[in-house]
């Protein structure tokens, strides 16, 4: 689209309305539907693990008490907040881990960061069920599209900036909103919501796991004054000044049918493009016959950007940098086994045999890989060992579009974090039914988990 010449063209964001429609409408696939229904359920799985994680009892003694003229409550507890508060916290809590789903295209990024405000929002409402399963799946469809258009990440911003926009979307649909709220409701959302990525740059911060938390609840803010009668600058993309000018460079939007299905559930809390990695590393740690010398890595590009070459992926002093650092993910998989969420304690971090392998490991960008992504994650490793040299190559992981989680799967992951099968089961019934319940009722079962 010409930003420059717009005429009577339709704008990104009436796009997005229009798209929307057909969802509200009834047009979601019922195996999407069931798909949004498991990631409800894995995001709900991966918040309780963070549920005492530092940042989360940070912003929880920080913002409450809080009320607001919509309230909703927090994960895991009896606390009520405003519905943007709310968000916030239920939404770090949902990121903090690094363990919920994960879509990769021009931009890599997590859908379900798009649950949390559309959970509290439909709990503050007395939203039903097959409501919010809808919205959620305007939102996976947006960010989703969004990420199949343009990669920001390259010019400096962070991928959440789309979680603004499609979180914004998912909320006006989930309220009703008609087409001149629903673009406004994207346009406040986004217009003071540009995220630099230098939030995955170098050492990585606490604020790694909140930011798009801070989005969403950013979009919670916006959807309250849209439906109120606020606007906000139009059109935000197109304008002379808008986000195709000063973010992303021009481009189109295709809200295709079968996104949903093609994100992914994290089978280990590890930065997506290291999923394969894991798997690998098991597959040869098995099989070493003697001391490790030496550690070949294939991989592509956009893993060696992303969690390989910047020096502080050797040395990660944080669990943030660690989850994001192939390096010490597969050092620590090949000497203590599939990661968990304990894996990124300190004491890991300053381990001498782990920091020995890390130093072992050399990293090469194939062309065979670059061309394989991210229809596919390859990874190779190589063990070269006083018995022998051991080696794997992993194409696509478990919980990958290709080799997707089942309900069973889903359980076992459930058990991992929570432990209790009856909290488990819990929570699963009512995610595979939510479409006859309420979001208000899910708040009702996790409050029960004994935490």
């Amino acid at each position: 689209m010409n930003c420059s010449n717009l005429g009577d063209a339709m704008t990104i964001a009436h796009q997005i309305y229009d798209a929307s429609r057909g969802i509200m409408d009834g047009k979601l696939d019922p195996k999407s539907a069931e798909e949004i229904k498991k990631r409800l359920v894995d995001s709900l799985f991966v918040a309780y693990g963070a549920r005492n994680a530092e940042p989360i009892r940070i912003a929880e003694a920080t913002l409450l008490p809080s009320s607001g003229k919509l309230n909703s409550r927090v994960y895991f507890s009896d606390a009520r907040a405003s519905v943007d508060v709310a968000t916030f916290i239920n939404g770090s809590m949902t990121r903090y881990l690094d363990y919920n789903d994960t879509y990769l295209s021009k931009e890599a990024l997590h859908p379900s960061d798009n649950i949390p405000p559309l959970l509290c929002y439909a709990d503050a409402m007395g939203i039903d069920g097959a409501t919010l399963v809808r919205a959620i799946g305007v939102a996976y469809q947006t960010v989703c599209s969004l990420a199949d258009a343009v990669s920001i990440r390259d010019r400096g911003w962070d991928h959440v900036t789309y979680d603004s926009i499609s979180a914004a979307a998912g909320l006006a649909a989930l309220l009703g909103l008609p087409e001149n709220k629903f673009v406004h409701t994207i346009n406040l959302a986004l217009n003071n919501n540009i995220s630099m990525r230098q939030t995955r740059a170098g050492e990585l911060s606490m604020w790694k796991g909140c930011t798009a938390a801070n989005a969403a609840r950013n979009s919670v803010f916006a959807a309250m004054l849209a439906s109120s009668g606020m606007t906000g600058p139009a059109p935000i993309f197109e304008g002379e000044m808008g986000f195709f000018k000063q973010v992303s460079g021009d481009f189109g939007l295709d809200i295709g049918p079968d996104r949903i299905q093609k994100t992914m559930i994290k089978n280990y809390p590890v930065e997506y493009h290291a999923m394969s990695s894991v798997e690998a590393a098991l597959s040869i740690r098995g099989r070493l016959r003697g001391e490790i010398l030496g550690i070949d890595v294939e991989t592509f590009s956009v893993a060696n950007k992303i969690i390989i070459k910047d020096p502080e992926k050797r040395r990660p002093k944080t669990r943030e940098t660690a989850d994001h650092s192939m390096p010490y993910i597969i050092a620590y998989t090949l000497l203590n086994g599939a990661p968990a969420p304990t894996s990124y304690d300190e004491r890991y971090m300053t381990d001498k045999d782990i920091l020995g392998l890390i130093d072992k490991m050399s990293f090469i960008v194939t062309e065979r890989f670059d061309a394989m992504y991210p229809e596919y994650l390859p990874i190779k490793i190589t063990a070269h060992t006083k018995g022998g040299d051991v080696s794997d190559e992993v194409e696509v992981p478990k919980g990958h579009f290709k080799k997707p989680y089942t309900w069973d799967d889903l359980r076992d992951k459930g058990m991992r974090i929570i432990g209790s099968a009856e909290a488990v089961d819990s929570i699963l019934d009512l995610g595979r039914r939510i479409d006859k319940a309420s979001a208000s009722e899910m708040f009702e079962v996790i409050s029960n988990v004994d935490t």
